[in-house]
């Protein structure tokens, strides 16, 4: 590459980010937080989505921001933190943390997302969501045993502590470093908030 190439495409990233900076605005499209909430992704960039299995929002932006994801940069990391924002979002909540500690994750993800926000099943006890995992190679009683174990708790607690230092109150929404949140109301629409996050990226990868 020659100098003078390096020089242009820097250029072009300049121009691209300044023409997003016009595009996207703090307190109109995104907020920044007024204290930060800690981060687990090391000197990566994380990027939370916090999200409900029972929100049909968070199922209707569930396939874009698992193809944003599959084109993330080596320096981003990309976190689920499922949202306890009501008392009967808690199973759902202790669900997503019990299938991971399980190895389960992968095989039940979807399967969580399509009974609770497409089916509205109601699963909402330990024992619902056991017996309804089941068809997805998850032991009940290993499930049920998981979902009330300490790590899980723990686990919990902290995602929620994030959640309300983060002072979100619906989803989905995303959380970008530690620093900014994003939803769709604010930014206009689910591929906006993709948008407005590959900003906020940016923008905190030039400020390194």
């Amino acid at each position: 590459m020659t100098k003078m190439w390096k020089a242009a495409f820097f250029l072009m990233l300049a121009v691209s980010f300044t023409a997003q900076a016009d595009a996207w605005q703090e307190g109109q499209h995104y907020t920044k937080l007024t204290t930060p909430v800690q981060t687990r992704s090391g000197d990566k960039i994380e990027v939370a989505e916090v999200f409900w299995y029972g929100c049909p929002h968070c199922y209707t932006f569930k396939p874009l921001i698992e193809a944003w994801e599959k084109d993330i940069a080596d320096d981003v990391e990309f976190v689920l933190l499922p949202a306890a924002l009501g008392r009967s979002w808690e199973p759902h909540a202790r669900a997503f943390y019990t299938v991971e500690a399980m190895g389960k994750l992968e095989q039940t993800h979807d399967a969580l997302f399509n009974a609770l926000a497409r089916d509205r099943r109601k699963l909402n006890s330990a024992e619902e969501l056991a017996g309804y995992l089941a068809d997805y190679g998850v032991d009940e009683e290993a499930f049920v045993k998981t979902f009330n174990s300490f790590g899980v708790n723990a686990k919990m607690q902290q995602a929620q502590a994030k959640i309300r230092g983060a002072r979100i109150t619906g989803t989905p929404t995303m959380l970008v470093n530690g620093k900014y949140t994003v939803s769709a109301s604010m930014s206009g629409s689910h591929e906006n908030m993709i948008k407005v996050v590959d900003y906020l990226v940016e923008k905190e990868r030039a400020a390194r």
